[in-house]
């Protein structure tokens, strides 16, 4: 009984035993589960979280920042270029162009496609021929610029230049080719001071629009291209452009066409400003304007010498430009509008005038010439040693006896004649087109006390009045005199911009200025007689063809006093340095009974009037005449037709 009990408590514990043991196992397997349990749900947490980061993200990048890579995108696959828009044409009154564009091919380079601009400007030299000093100029220049702003390496490329460029474009990372419009003036020195030159923008020229950062993009610098440059400008355009990961275009996606300038036309006559700048190139320094005395239109104006305007456009070498400056003949100004010159005796008219205004004289005064003219002390000399004689106003007039006329001049005084003066236009700005227009001087008293704080004397007054001393005035202003003398007295003004897009810039009518049609006939009068008449200054100019005759006004100006010893010993103007002798001048009209053209001629240091100035008068009104289209002579070239010219009159 006993070992019974000992073997069923063995078998018992060892039951127990298993049970415990099986418990124990089975606490650990709970106890793993457990633990493996949190574990996973830790991770699966941070699993989440993470994926919660990254869908968040996603939904940042796709949805609130999508339009942002989307443009970032599409600036890795396209370009965006903006085009420069075509200048606007400048052309005579018939349409003959003075400024056109011609095409011309440019290789450019846009820095921030390259990553290293020396080497990829060298490459480029391996292909064509570009100069060190050009690459040196490029890389210094986009230094100074925004990195996305084309810069032009190289100008008037050849076919066969394009050719190499473009074949070699995987390997010229942000060079390229660009086709442009350039700057071109058929007419070269003709027309230089007047249609003026383009060039690129200096600082003070830029106003900030995009456009003026482009390569090869221009400005108006003088002349009409400047006064009207934003209405020549246009608007630019835009293009897209697919490139490929070389930088190669692939194709246009959009295009939006620059809007191109508007044109200009002015009221020249281009073979005539042709035929007056050849016929000025005989003397040293001249200029002429010719204007139609009814409407205003200038016709021609030039200034010699000149300059050919192209070599601007593209910038002038720095000795073409020392060479220009150099020239004592200045061919840089504008002689015409800003040249100031004594007007001399064709001032006599504005004296005479005057004095019929005043009632100083009549057409009955006569005045004695023997020669000089005694105020006090001074002594004023007659251009005539020997004396005119017994002269009245016609044949003052024509024979321009200065004795006569310091004699008018001193029964009315300055302010008279002053004030004649600003009605025939001078010594006041006309409010020409082209800016660098000058006032001239006409003197008075008031003017002498404010400028001087001296009192005007009397025989300041004797020489102002053959247009000497203080007296200035422009060869438009002298020009605008004549015009106002024979076309009865009309407030004319010289005009030279007459249509833009065809719409007309001038249509008023010009006011009468309040002289006596009697007094104008007198003055005209003796104007005719100096070219007709058998004593006339000028009687050596006369136009042969049968109703082209002018009439007009000799000058010559002193540029400086002559000495008594230079008197007595009749020292010729060509035997003294050329700065020193006399300025000639002539204004003239034509046809004599029905005057339209008014023209100035100021030939600079030319010596008398009569036989520099007034050969050259002569030849440019009969030109014009030749060229009027009621003429049989005149051969019209095309361009705007007759209706496009404006009657003011």
């Amino acid at each position: 009984m006993i070992e019974i009990g000992k073997s069923k408590r063995k078998r018992l514990w060892k039951r127990k035993g298993l049970e415990k043991s099986r418990k124990s196992t089975a606490n650990q397997e709970n106890f793993r589960l457990q633990m493996f349990s949190r574990r996973a749900f830790v991770v699966g947490l941070g699993q989440g979280a993470i994926f919660s980061i990254l869908g968040a993200r996603l939904a940042w990048l796709q949805v609130a920042q999508g339009e942002k890579y989307l443009n970032l995108s599409e600036n890795n696959r396209v370009n965006v270029l903006m085009i420069a828009p075509d200048r606007g044409q400048i052309v005579d009154r018939y349409g003959v162009p003075l400024a056109i564009n011609i095409r011309d091919y440019r290789a450019v380079i846009i820095p921030e496609k390259v990553d290293d601009m020396q080497m990829a400007l060298t490459h480029l030299q391996s292909l064509i021929d570009v100069k060190d000093s050009d690459i040196k100029k490029v890389i210094t220049q986009a230094k100074k610029t925004a990195r996305f702003v084309p810069i032009e390496i190289r100008r008037n490329l050849s076919w066969e230049e394009v050719s190499k460029i473009e074949v070699n474009r995987p390997h010229l990372a942000g060079i390229y080719v660009d086709v442009a419009n350039v700057r071109y003036y058929p007419f070269l020195d003709a027309t230089a001071h007047m249609v003026g030159y383009v060039g690129t923008p200096s600082q003070k020229d830029l106003t900030g629009n995009p456009v003026e950062l482009l390569p090869g993009f221009k400005v108006g610098k003088t002349g009409f291209e400047k006064a009207y440059d934003e209405t020549l400008q246009g608007g630019p355009g835009q293009r897209e452009v697919e490139v490929n990961a070389t930088g190669r275009e692939v194709r246009d996606l959009t295009v939006n066409k620059a809007k191109s300038g508007s044109d200009l036309t002015l009221s020249i006559d281009a073979e005539l400003q042709s035929f007056v700048q050849e016929r000025l190139a005989k003397h040293r320094s001249a200029s002429a304007i010719v204007m139609d005395v009814h409407t205003g239109a200038v016709y021609a104006m030039a200034s010699h010498p000149s300059f050919d305007p192209n070599s601007f456009v593209n910038g002038i070498s720095h000795q073409a430009w020392n060479e220009l400056l150099g020239n004592i003949a200045h061919p840089l100004n504008n002689k015409p509008i800003d040249g100031q010159y004594p007007p001399g005796s064709t001032f006599k008219m504005v004296t005479a005038l005057a004095g019929l205004q005043s009632g100083a004289i009549t057409t009955g005064t006569l005045v004695k010439c023997p020669g000089h003219f005694t105020l006090g002390r001074d002594r004023f000399h007659c251009w005539k040693r020997w004396g005119h004689g017994t002269m009245n106003l016609t044949n003052a007039l024509a024979e321009s006896c200065d004795v006569y006329f310091y004699k008018t001049a001193l029964e009315m005084g300055i302010d008279k004649i002053a004030e004649t003066a600003k009605q025939l236009g001078l010594g006041d700005k006309l409010g020409f087109d082209i800016q660098g227009e000058r006032s001239g001087l006409m003197p008075t008293e008031k003017w002498k006390r404010a400028r001087l704080g001296e009192k005007w004397q009397p025989g300041e007054t004797v020489v102002a009045s053959i247009g000497q001393g203080a007296v200035q005035a422009t060869p438009l202003q002298l020009v605008t005199m004549v015009a106002r003398l024979v076309n009865g007295g009309r407030a004319v003004k010289p005009w030279v911009t007459g249509y833009v897009d065809n719409l007309p810039q001038y249509n008023e009518k010009w006011p009468s200025i309040g002289l006596d049609d009697y007094h104008l006939k007198l003055i005209k009068r003796g104007m005719d007689r100096v070219i007709v008449g058998d004593q006339g200054t000028a009687r050596g100019s006369r136009i042969p063809e049968e109703g082209m005759q002018m009439g007009g006004k000799t000058g010559t100006a002193q540029v400086r006093r002559i000495s008594k010893q230079e008197r007595d010993d009749e020292v010729k103007q060509e035997d003294i340095d050329w700065q020193h002798r006399h300025h000639a001048l002539f204004v003239g009209y034509a046809p004599l009974d029905n005057p339209r053209y008014a023209c100035s001629v100021v030939v600079e240091h030319g010596g008398s009037g009569s036989s520099a100035a007034a050969p050259v008068a002569r030849d440019i009104l009969w030109e014009a005449q030749k060229r009027d289209p009621a003429s049989n002579a005149f051969k019209p070239n095309g361009g705007l037709p007759r209706s496009h010219e404006r009657d003011r009159s």
